[in-house]
């Protein structure tokens, strides 16, 4: 089985894939990420694991799993990919959105894929039925608009993310002001820029995705296709395509030496 990480600020994700399907999944804290995994992960049934993380130091920080596991890979732009990447400076990409790439070829091979992923930034990344990447956008996520515009005005209040009914669009306080501009902006947002790939691109596919997804989900008009693992599929398709290109070359090998 391959055993998938993806470190963020404040959480680790774990998935474990039999091949490509996922067996299992948990969310743990930084803090106690390492005693947590030991105890409700069987090493014995782990061949390879791919890890993708924020932060640094992350090699140190999970160099504990040489122990268990034979075949661990660091998730990094120069990684050989399932897909040609046609980004002009590929060594400045997140490994994040790459996975994100991949994951959508997975769900939709061979269609004009849109991937968005709605979290501390909202990302749109496309690739199309050839399984060329070529790029797409980054825009400020609903936190971070909340947050800007506390830092930049001298007045307007610091607010949290919260439940927003984007019926009632028409603020009467300085706070539903400012929900409605970045709430349901965020909304019309999104929905503009799908109706701009769609224009682009014959039979797109949009895969909505990321911590801000569930709201997204409900409230955006467009046809969508949501799901909470895209990233973590993605990082499994590529060290799946990876095992797969090292047998390919191993067998080379063993017919040239016989």
């Amino acid at each position: 089985m391959n055993l998938i990480i993806d470190q963020g600020n404040t959480a680790v994700k774990v998935a474990l894939f039999k091949k490509q399907e996922l067996v299992f999944f948990n969310t743990y804290s930084a803090e106690d990420f390492q005693q947590q995994l030991l105890k409700e992960i069987d090493f014995n049934e782990v061949q390879q694991v791919m890890i993708a993380s924020v932060v640094t130091g992350a090699e140190t920080r999970f160099s504990f799993l040489k122990n268990h596991i034979p075949h661990v890979v660091f998730a990094s732009s120069t990684m050989p990919l399932p897909f040609l990447n046609k980004y002009a400076t590929p060594q400045t990409l997140g490994v994040d959105r790459l996975a994100l790439i991949a994951g959508a070829i997975r769900l939709f091979p061979n269609r004009n894929t849109l991937v968005i992923s709605a979290g501390t930034c909202i990302t749109f990344d496309v690739v199309t039925q050839r399984k060329e990447y070529l790029g797409g956008a980054i825009a400020p996520g609903i936190a971070m608009r909340l947050k800007a515009m506390h830092q930049f005005t001298s007045k307007l209040p610091l607010l949290e993310q919260q439940d927003f009914d984007n019926e009632q669009f028409i603020g009467n306080t300085t706070e539903s002001c400012m929900l409605s501009g970045v709430y349901n902006n965020v909304v019309r947002e999104i929905e503009g820029v799908i109706s701009q790939y769609d224009e682009k691109f014959a039979d797109l596919a949009v895969i909505l995705t990321g911590g801000n997804q569930k709201y997204l989900q409900e409230r955006i008009k467009k046809p969508i296709f949501a799901s909470s693992f895209v990233l973590l599929e993605g990082l499994n398709s590529i060290l799946e395509y990876q095992k797969e290109m090292q047998h390919s070359i191993n067998g080379q090998f063993k017919q040239y030496d016989e």
